[in-house]
């Protein structure tokens, strides 16, 4: 599809490494969107944005890590030097590590909270700014976070990174009444099973196994369907919000 309303903003992509991020990255420098794109491994960032520029597109490398309060600050004033004022934001950084409960990682546990939770905080606030301040100017403004069906669907050695998904959905929900009555619009996306790089983190062979089974048997969202349905949300007429979206693939119940 085509969503030219989206031509000339600005929006910053967290995750944009890999998977989700990457795509949506991709998509929307490919509708005249400039694109920051954030993330740790700045030689993926580099080779991204060198394809997006190819392409005839916009974009800015910015090596950052959401889980350091002066790495984001350093980022959002490097987009601020280069792009200037952002108008869409994405949060599509995130880690999955399932493990039972008592095996007791508490460094898979902390990791999760500082990425998925505490590392998107500081990117909203960061850029929240920016956001109220082009809704002001009669602009479309977008805050976009990527949760997960964890949120809200229970799964065995999963409780952790679902806590963190539930805290995403909540302060989704939460920051609409702070910034819906100035027009910013914030969507929360709770994706299925998807084919993302999350998997490949996991480090317990029996549930790294149960993954593959369910891609087998279910099959999974592509990264582009994503960032597709990211895409067709923030096109919509500005005063119009997608709040919550939940998206599986047909198979998954």
């Amino acid at each position: 599809m085509l969503y030219d309303t989206l031509a000339d903003r600005t929006a910053v992509i967290t995750g944009a490494a890999s998977g989700m991020g990457a795509a949506t990255a991709r998509l929307l420098a490919a509708q005249g969107v400039r694109v920051a794109l954030l993330a740790r491994r700045a030689e993926r960032l580099e080779e991204l944005a060198a394809k997006i520029t190819a392409d005839g597109g916009r974009a800015l490398a910015v090596a950052a890590d959401v889980t350091g309060q002066a790495s984001v600050d350093a980022a959002a004033d490097l987009v601020h030097r280069e792009f200037g004022r952002v108008d869409l934001v994405v949060n599509a950084a995130g880690v999955m590590l399932p493990n039972p409960l008592d095996a007791g990682r508490a460094d898979e546990w902390q990791r999760m909270l500082d990425t998925n939770v505490a590392g998107a905080l500081r990117v909203i606030r960061a850029f929240t700014a920016d956001l109220v301040a082009a809704a002001a100017e009669g602009r479309t403004a977008d805050l976009v976070n990527i949760s997960s069906i964890g949120a809200h669907i229970t799964f065995p050695n999963y409780a952790v990174y679902g806590a963190t998904k539930a805290a995403l959905t909540y302060l989704s929900a939460s920051l609409r009444t702070e910034l819906g009555p100035r027009d910013v619009r914030v969507t929360n996306i709770e994706p299925g099973l998807t084919d993302s790089e999350l998997a490949g983190h996991v480090d317990n062979a029996e549930l790294s196994g149960q993954l593959d089974g369910m891609f087998e048997a279910l099959g999974g969202l592509s990264s582009d369907a994503i960032a597709d349905l990211i895409a067709y949300t923030t096109s919509r007429a500005r005063h119009i919000n997608l709040r919550q979206l939940v998206v599986l693939p047909t198979r998954q119940a």
